[in-house]
């Protein structure tokens, strides 16, 4: 017997689940407010526990508790009103509960905004020969010094409370691309089941909310399955993970068309690790609300800049003599007080100074970039600003010196 495209066993198992956590209702420990729209393009601000997020919103990876390069005020000076840590590297060191007993993720990292930590299931996943997927969970063993660790819905929950998360991700299974229909049913259908254990391990608070995460590949049928099952389980807010693993854009902005429609239009909507710019404005005139993605500081880290005029190698020689800025238009530092050619010999001396600014202005740019899709949004000239971005993201950076 099948019910909404679940086996009979999961829906039953999810029904079971969500009756201890609010019968299906969202947990609304985050207050979400839909200021505006234009087409698909949403406007909106998250309240949380440790201040409000302006959406649609760009969220800087702190992995391991840090940005790298970057100190928690610069981050904060780029713009960034929330940022990312993750479960998975926390939870091996320096360990969730010494981070607890120190005051929580905040305190730790001296971050006093908001917070969202993802479960640990993506990087659990890619340890493809160190782990084994069970029911319960996933049983893994550490990249770092190869002890045996037990990662479970319940455990993960547990770990993001320790760390004082004001945004908790459900644990998934992150499908791999690419994936039979089957594969991916298979790995969608764990995932659900495992959604609506982290939402009855969830600790209900003011201030604190849980998201869930649609999956199903590049699958429609797959991703308006996952989809339903979440939004009958209820969450503050809905992610959409198992994209950026390799489809390419085409099918990505294909996955969101079909997928943002089937889920709740009064709560946030995450596409998770995306990504490059133009990905970016193509996902909000879809229907995102926020995003995160390691590539501005990855990025900044080995000499790429993102502009205005697209993607900038200040590496290559023809930066050497050129005292013009980065960009005669940013106001971070990298564009402000250094000259081209400063930012190229830093790069090519790899100098750790060469990280830091580029890696300031790479986020500073992504959050220019949101602060006009904001604005935009808000003016209802949202197409007006997309083909605007094209032609000058598309343009090519500005010419070289004679």
């Amino acid at each position: 017997m099948r019910l909404h495209g679940l086996n009979w066993d999961a829906k039953k198992f999810i029904q079971t689940a969500s009756d201890k956590a609010n019968n299906g209702e969202p947990v609304h420990g985050i207050k979400f407010d839909l200021k505006s729209t234009d087409g698909m393009a949403r406007r909106g601000a998250i309240t949380t526990a440790h201040g409000v997020i302006q959406t649609p919103a760009f969220m800087p990876v702190g992995t391991a508790a840090t940005v790298k390069t970057m100190r928690p005020e610069s981050v904060a000076e780029t713009g960034a009103e929330i940022i990312l840590g993750n479960t998975y590297h926390l939870m091996l060191r320096p360990g969730a509960e010494r981070i607890a007993s120190l005051g929580g993720l905040h305190k730790f990292m001296n971050w006093p905004g908001p917070i969202l930590t993802d479960s640990g299931g993506f990087q659990v996943m890619s340890l493809s020969e160190l782990r084994k997927i069970t029911e319960d969970g996933v049983r893994f063993r550490s990249h770092i010094d190869g002890s045996y660790h037990d990662l479970t819905p319940e455990r993960s929950i547990e770990i993001q409370h320790l760390l004082d998360s004001n945004i908790t991700m459900v644990l998934d299974e992150c499908t791999p691309y690419p994936a039979t229909e089957q594969q991916a049913t298979d790995s969608m259908r764990l995932s659900m089941r495992w959604a609506a254990r982290s939402k009855a391990a969830f600790q209900k608070r003011d201030g604190y909310g849980l998201f869930g995460i649609v999956q199903g590949g590049v699958y429609p049928s797959l991703r308006a399955e996952s989809a339903k099952a979440l939004s009958d389980i209820g969450f503050d807010g809905y992610a959409v993970g198992g994209l950026a693993v390799g489809e390419g854009r085409e099918a990505m902005f294909a996955t969101l068309d079909v997928t943002t429609p089937e889920l709740p239009g009064d709560r946030p909507r995450y596409l998770m690790g995306v990504g490059k710019p133009e990905d970016l404005v193509g996902a909000v005139a879809r229907g995102v609300d926020m995003f995160d993605c390691v590539l501005p500081t990855r990025s900044g880290r080995t000499g790429q800049a993102f502009t205005r005029r697209g993607q900038v190698n200040i590496r290559n020689a023809r930066h050497k003599d050129d005292p013009r800025p980065l960009d005669e238009e940013c106001t971070c530092p990298a564009c402000t007080s250094y000259s081209r050619a400063y930012l190229h010999h830093l790069a090519s001396s790899k100098e750790v100074l060469g990280l830091m600014l580029l890696s300031w202005h790479n986020l500073h740019y992504y959050q220019q970039l949101m602060s006009g899709i904001r604005a935009a949004i808000e003016a209802g000239t949202y197409a007006d600003f997309m083909a605007a971005f094209e032609v000058e993201y598309g343009g090519g950076d500005i010419a070289p010196l004679d």
